[in-house]
């Protein structure tokens, strides 16, 4: 069995035309930082937002910092990628409603830096294994809800299970790290966004997108091991360490590859910093 990638666990989006913003969300402590040109810019500040985010990444940052650029099928993602060819302080680009393998090959031959797609429509998350295995330079995928429940003219949570549980496994059938779960958009409901968190760690993510620092320390403690579960990881592998061969917990319970493997990566993330 392959162990699981590490991988981030908060990914902050920030507006790429408020330059202020972007230095603050450099600081507020996430693991990536989204400088974001496409849905959180209007199409009046498209270029000014280009042109201040490449000269932020003129220079490496302390922290990660990927780009989300426009749509692909617009003119306004080729000059996006054209502004941020070579730039030292770009880890990563983000690329909005992708629906086909081909426009991931596509963007891969025009830059070198690792891609993260985001599949916002029914069509995008028919194709999700096909995405996921488009490229070596594909290194995750993950789901832009906010499009895709428009596009499937949903009104309850409960209808984008499917679509996330879809996400999930594509994400690990192409060796992937697991997807972060998209965006709480209500920054002032924390309990809520405990809540939408535990239920994604419950169908496999790992990690959340923000767009406020008061909502990271809540994703954290969400997806962070508790003590009960790095103490029982331990004890799996206390017991696999053993050379007696089959182990059983003390709950009766017998330990395997699957059970070993889980326990590694409970404890990886635990030692993540």
């Amino acid at each position: 069995m392959t162990e699981f990638p590490r991988c981030p666990l908060t990914w902050l989006y920030v507006p790429g035309d408020r330059p202020h913003v972007v230095t603050k969300a450099l600081a507020a402590g996430a693991d990536v930082v989204v400088i974001d040109l496409e849905d959180a810019v209007g199409p009046d500040r498209k270029e000014y937002a280009r042109a201040a985010t490449a000269e932020r990444l003129a220079e490496p940052q302390q922290v990660p910092v990927h780009v989300r650029v426009n749509a692909l099928d617009t003119d306004r993602a080729a000059a996006d990628l054209a502004a941020l060819a070579g730039l030292p302080g770009v880890s990563g680009l983000r690329l909005p409603k992708v629906t086909s393998a081909s426009e991931i090959r596509q963007i891969a031959v025009a830059t070198p830096l690792p891609l993260y797609a985001l599949l916002e429509s029914a069509l995008g998350i028919e194709h999700a294994y096909a995405i996921a295995t488009a490229h070596p330079s594909l290194r995750g995928i993950s789901l832009g809800e906010a499009d895709l429940r428009a596009d499937l003219g949903l009104r309850a949570d409960a209808g984008l299970d499917w679509s996330r549980s879809r996400v999930v496994v594509a994400a690990r059938a192409a060796g992937l790290a697991p997807p972060s779960q998209s965006v709480h958009p209500d920054i002032r409901d924390l309990d809520g966004l405990a809540a939408s968190c535990a239920r994604g760690r419950a169908l496999g993510f790992l990690g959340r997108a923000a767009i406020h620092p008061r909502q990271l320390p809540v994703i954290e403690r969400v997806y962070l091991p508790t003590p009960y579960e790095i103490e029982e990881a331990e004890t799996v592998l206390k017991a696999a360490a053993t050379d007696q061969g089959a182990q059983a917990l003390p709950d009766g319970r017998f330990i395997d590859a699957a059970a070993v493997a889980l326990a590694h990566r409970t404890l990886s993330l635990t030692r993540r910093n």
